[in-house]
């Protein structure tokens, strides 16, 4: 009797509440818009259907306690009906949260396990890629370094082959070298026998020489010979005189004559090595020739900036840093020769020199310097 009256109620029963949700035309349409809506108000008949089926639980069991319906009429109605199920529905529900939850944290810490495994995975398949490449990276070093091997040796052994032609090639060459250097060697030994023949007979000749001039031996070479002269009869008066005798291979010399502060000018003479006794001696004698003069010229340099001029004959003075001055020796001076003054110029300009004249009637040069420096109108 029971159960014909709960089938009478369930007929009784709204069926628009009773329709089941179904969402397969809803995720069908693809019509992202309406899914919660959709989905809230399922979840909305869902709560009315089960409040529903509780108070049919309720009316069920309290019509099944019944005998008559006088009896449902005079019992009072209880004070909270479904509470029972209600509370039942709610520890169930309780339940269902907490597990999941349980669920989803263990899902959860499955996901991030499964990110770990994932990233470690794809690190093992980097660092197995990095290992293969590696090792075909070795692979193909090794096989590259047996060719470079293989043909340095090839390479090695041609230039052991070559380096030994090289070699004997060179073994040739230095002995045809050695023949023309002891060809050579027995020419220098013929020469230097000449030579010392010639040397010899320097050696006379300045000996010979030593007896009417002073001289010092400053250098001597196997083709160079310098030398400073002096003659005795002007040693207190004149500066040494500086040459150098230089011998060439084809038997010739070469006189070189120094200025420095002697006062005659440099020249070069040149000639077989027989005429070299005569080359010297005339060169002394020019030098004695012009010995007073060169003494007195020598004498100033230590007293006046002076700068002799011997191809010119031509004295520059130098008062001041301004003044310049310039006198003309004539040839054979000072017996037979003047000292003239030709220039005078101060700041840039020529002065008058019309009335400049020294007290005597003949000055000589150091007259003239002596005049000049003490002038005050130049």
């Amino acid at each position: 009797m029971a159960t014909e009256r709960t089938e009478a109620v369930l007929e009784r029963t709204d069926p628009s509440f009773l329709k089941s949700c179904n969402t397969t035309e809803v995720q069908e349409t693809g019509e992202g818009e309406i899914m919660a809506p959709y989905l809230m108000d399922c979840r909305r008949k869902q709560k009315h259907i089960f409040r529903q089926l509780c108070v049919v639980d309720d009316m069920i069991q309290l019509l099944a306690g019944l005998e008559s319906a006088d009896q449902l009429v005079n019992e009072p109605c209880p004070q909270n009906p479904g509470s029972e199920a209600r509370s039942a529905w709610k520890a169930l529900k309780a339940e269902y949260q907490d597990r999941v939850q349980e669920v989803e944290g263990l899902i959860n810490t499955l996901r991030v396990r499964m990110e770990e495994l994932q990233g470690k995975r794809k690190t093992l398949e980097t660092l197995l890629s990095t290992l293969q490449l590696k090792k075909e990276e070795c692979k193909e070093k090794e096989r590259i370094t047996a060719k470079r091997n293989q043909r340095a040796e090839k390479q090695i052994s041609f230039q052991l082959e070559d380096s030994l032609q090289a070699a004997q090639s060179t073994v040739n060459v230095c002995d045809l070298r050695l023949s023309k250097f002891k060809d050579e060697v027995e020419k220098q030994h013929a020469r230097i026998s000449d030579w010392t023949i010639l040397r010899d007979g320097l050696q006379t000749w300045v000996t010979v020489t030593h007896r009417n001039m002073q001289f010092r031996l400053l250098s001597v070479s196997s083709s160079e010979l310098c030398l400073e002269l002096l003659p005795r009869a002007a040693e207190k008066s004149l500066e040494p005189l500086r040459v150098s005798i230089t011998m060439t291979t084809s038997d010739e010399f070469h006189l070189q004559v120094f200025q420095g502060t002697a006062g005659l000018g440099e020249e070069a003479v040149n000639g077989r090595l027989r005429q070299v006794s005569a080359a010297l001696v005339e060169v002394m004698e020019r030098y004695i020739s012009q010995g007073e003069m060169l003494s007195e010229i020598q004498a100033l340099h230590s007293r006046f900036a002076i700068d002799w001029c011997p191809a010119e004959k031509l004295l520059i003075f130098l008062k001041t840093a301004t003044t310049v001055c310039q006198l003309r020796v004539e040839e054979g001076y000072p017996s037979q020769g003047r000292a003239t003054l030709l220039s005078v110029r101060k700041d840039g300009s020529l002065l008058d020199i019309t009335d400049l004249q020294p007290p005597v009637q003949h000055p000589v040069l150091t007259e003239w310097l002596e005049f000049l420096s003490s002038n005050p109108n130049i």
